[in-house]
């Protein structure tokens, strides 16, 4: 009787380690899947940021040389900017499908 119980304990606490690492591995791969989306928008901002920064610098550079096209570099710095900040929504897509899977 002694040693059946002495099994049963065993097993009972080999299936609880079990259970401890299965938590372990999820949370392990929820926190990794997070801090990946944080880093996928992080360095997905960092480039369009950037990007539209110069155009915009640039654009009011050009205005300033000749006022009387005001309207056509702005138009055009705004397209501009819509195509660098195409990556930048990419990266927030990417983002959003890793933290909406992971949960």
């Amino acid at each position: 009787m002694a040693q059946a119980d002495v099994a049963a304990e065993t097993a009972s606490a080999a299936a609880e380690t079990l259970s401890d690492a299965a938590v372990t591995a999820k949370a392990l791969i929820k926190a990794g899947g997070l801090i990946g989306a944080g880093i996928c928008m992080g360095f997905g901002a960092i480039g369009p940021g950037i990007g539209e920064g110069f155009a915009a610098g640039k654009a009011c550079e050009a205005i300033g040389r000749a006022p009387e096209n005001a309207a056509l570099l702005t138009r055009t710095m705004l397209i501009g900017q819509a195509v660098s900040e195409s990556t930048g929504i990419y990266s927030l897509v990417v983002a959003l499908i890793i933290f909406l899977t992971v949960r």
